[in-house]
């Protein structure tokens, strides 16, 4: 069972905005919300060019102007345990949405530390300050959602994944503090009754992206003239997932908090849940790259006669990847009434021609 939020007059966290799932969630709050207050919380990190973060910030401050919502944005880091407990004192947060963290698998792999500090100990901050906001009889916050990753599944063989499958064998250490996340989300929400719900992203792709994402460096590359790598020879399925889609199923689910109940032993029941949140539509990389290629030249960030071929390699796989990802999202479509749609065709058109206005034109 679900406990309705509105979150219309509420004051809401999201961590990890002007990142690129943050960005476009804020957007859709403030365009929906006809009073309240949404504050963004991110480090502007240059684990990317931060110009891109700044891009989007943009996009949400000129949206704010028109907005009966109000927005704030704080520059720092959930590892800041200090500041996390200054803005839950200053705000009162009614939503928590954590957002926030290290990512990339390959980037885990040589710079564990950054992983440790905002994936681990950021989390954990999120979490003492949610434990917190019901001191003193207050009703603190009604739900605190949170983004896991499809990478839990590891090597699972069994597709499609289902969140009820085993969990505990992660190939990278972005995918081992994910699961972590869970692990503490669970532990917390037993112990002081925290409502709960974690999000497995799958393969988020579209305009505004973050540049080490394939799709996203690869168009660089061939900007550039230079050879794009191809992992695994090309055997490789991704259940590649359109923002909108992805923002769609976490506004949703901000609505819709677990229920908290009392066991059997007079302790809570932990209102807890995760799912998935991925179209159930895994595309051969090979296949996808094709469809990339087309939208790229159809919106002139490449010309018609551009030698494909012959800026591509075939190679083996890398450390840390999986040679499929395949979401089970029946659970979200029978508890929130959504499966993400969009398909890769409308999707990577989307990009490239957001890509050719923001570069080129």
């Amino acid at each position: 069972m679900k406990k309705r939020i509105d979150l219309n007059g509420k004051t809401i966290l999201v961590t990890g905005s002007p990142g690129f799932v943050g960005a476009n969630l804020v957007l859709r709050l403030i365009q929906e919300l006809s009073s309240g207050t949404v504050v963004s919380l991110d480090n502007m990190n240059d684990y990317y060019d931060p110009r891109l973060k700044e891009y989007r910030l943009g996009l949400i401050e000129q949206a704010a102007k028109t907005s009966p919502a109000k927005h704030v944005f704080v520059k720092g880091s959930i590892g800041d345990k200090a500041l996390v407990q200054e803005l839950f004192a200053a705000y009162d947060f009614d939503v928590v949405v954590n957002l926030a963290a290290q990512a990339g698998v390959r980037y885990s792999i040589d710079h564990p530390d950054v992983y440790m500090e905002s994936n681990v100990m950021g989390f954990y901050n999120i979490l003492e300050a949610v434990r917190h906001s019901y001191d003193g009889g207050r009703s603190g916050v009604q739900h605190l959602v949170y983004a896991s990753s499809s990478s839990v599944y590891g090597g699972n063989k069994k597709v499609p994944f289902a969140t009820e499958d085993r969990v505990d064998n992660p190939v990278s250490l972005y995918a081992a503090t994910k699961k972590s996340n869970e692990l503490l989300a669970h532990a917390y929400s037993k112990l002081y009754n925290i409502p709960s719900t974690g999000l497995r992203f799958f393969t988020v792709y579209g305009p505004a992206g973050r540049p080490d994402m394939f799709y996203y460096s690869a168009t660089e590359k061939l900007a550039r003239g230079e050879t794009i790598e191809i992992f695994n020879y090309g055997n490789c399925r991704r259940d590649f997932t359109y923002i909108d889609d992805i923002v769609e199923g976490v506004y949703r689910v901000m609505q819709g908090a677990p229920e908290r109940t009392t066991g059997e032993d007079g302790l809570p029941v932990p209102p807890y849940a995760v799912y998935n949140i991925g179209g159930g539509q895994p595309e051969n990389l090979l296949d996808y790259i094709a469809v990339l290629q087309k939208a790229l030249v159809a919106h002139g960030v490449l010309p018609g006669d551009y030698d494909f071929e012959g800026h591509r390699k075939l190679v083996g796989m890398q450390p840390g990847d999986v040679p499929v990802t395949y979401a089970d999202s029946t659970a979200l479509a029978a508890d929130y009434g959504f499966t993400p749609a969009i398909g890769i065709e409308e999707g990577l058109d989307r990009f490239a021609r957001w890509y050719a206005q923001y570069y080129i034109k």
